[in-house]
């Protein structure tokens, strides 16, 4: 048996492919505890031991400013997120160590934390890569911000007193739970395994099933940490599905604002389970969304808003596995013409099913425990 320590942020897709992970590595008979900022953690995880890491109402998404693109959004994901939330959950990181005394850290790749507190106490520590954007080196043409985001590293490094590497990659294990069929050839694919997405089971959702009317269903969604920012885009969408008689639209709204005679439009759903049940989805590109999809099959619309989204929007399209739209300028007809395509197109759903059949050869989380267990101590 090893003692495992899975240090994450407050994020719900940072968070989940971990759980799949956890559970297995609990039913292979290891021990097994998450630290993080409470109490989004706990809500997050589920779990019933978790070391509190900072407050997660200091790092919760709906903070963000509205409306930042480019380089301000790096600016302010790194200088406003990333350090100050390492910074916050180090003190918690280290009593969870000295607590708990892992034989391996779990870090998620946002989590710097867990990569400082490990390296100080020479400590293996494996990185989770939740999305692929940091594996193919995205600021590799702009080497002057590249230097930038190099020097907030090394701040973090000096203040919290160890000289590794850089904190986003474990020099003995990287999972990535994605698939070179999806991501495209990596430069330098080093302590990188990957393994596939890993979903975990959601909390149970109640859902009228009865609902679906058995026309083929286009599922609209922007996750739930875009509830007010995306309300424009959903509105477009419900348009655009009103005039597609053929399909069936489902759009869900976490503001319960919305409303259609044509389309069928809800708060919550067991998302899941519904994509199991589309011919397509439409989505921003987060990647639970993104991997959930393709593990189905089923083509993407995406429409990337911010952070590591509009690499994974031009990940699928250049998997030939969907299309790409504008979030903030796109209307009902653009929408309609692109998932009409999208359905008429054979070639798309033959992309998506071949990601999918990359993914289940990955191994999934069976294939991500299998090289934490076989990872040095």
């Amino acid at each position: 048996m090893s003692r495992f320590l899975l240090v994450v942020p407050p994020l719900t897709g940072h968070v989940a492919p971990l759980r799949a992970v956890a559970a297995e590595l609990v039913g292979r008979g290891h021990d097994v505890a998450w630290c993080g900022p409470e109490p989004t953690t706990s809500e997050l995880t589920r779990a019933g031991r978790v070391y509190a890491a900072g407050d997660a109402l200091d790092f919760a998404v709906e903070r963000r400013p509205e409306g930042l693109r480019g380089f301000a959004a790096l600016k302010y994901l790194w200088e406003q997120y990333l350090v100050p939330l390492a910074d916050a959950m180090v003190p918690g990181v280290e009593k969870a160590v000295a607590a708990f005394r892992p034989d391996v850290v779990i870090a998620d790749q946002q989590a710097f934390a867990g990569a400082l507190v490990s390296s100080r106490r020479a400590l293996p520590w494996v990185t989770s890569a939740s999305t692929s954007t940091e594996l193919g080196d995205p600021l590799g043409a702009m080497p002057k911000i590249a230097a930038w985001v190099d020097g907030l590293q090394e701040g973090l490094r000096t203040r919290h007193g160890v000289s590794c590497g850089d904190l986003r990659f474990s020099p003995d294990l990287i999972l990535a739970f994605t698939t070179i069929s999806l991501t495209g050839p990596i430069a330098d694919v080093g302590a990188v395994r990957f393994v596939g997405p890993a979903l975990a089971p959601a909390p149970p959702v109640g859902f009228s099933w009865d609902r679906l009317d058995g026309r083929p269903l286009v599922l609209a969604t922007l996750g739930t940490a875009n509830a007010a920012l995306g309300r424009r885009f959903l509105a477009e969408c419900v348009d655009a599905l009103a005039g597609m008689p053929d399909v069936q639209g489902l759009v869900v709204d976490p503001t319960g604002e919305l409303l259609s005679d044509e389309v069928l439009v809800v708060k919550r759903i067991p998302q899941a389970e519904v994509v199991r049940k589309a011919v397509a989805v439409i989505c921003h590109g987060g990647h639970n969304t993104v991997s959930e999809t393709l593990a189905s099959g089923l083509p993407l619309v995406i429409a990337p808003i911010r952070d590591d989204q509009s690499m994974l929007a031009q990940q699928v399209e250049a998997a030939g596995a969907g299309l790409r739209l504008r979030f903030d300028r796109v209307k009902a007809p653009d929408i309609r013409a692109t998932v009409t395509e999208v359905l008429t197109e054979p070639a798309y759903a033959a992309a998506a099913a071949r990601v999918r059949a990359s993914f289940a050869a990955a191994g999934g989380v069976v294939a991500a425990a299998d090289h934490l267990e076989s990872l040095p101590r």
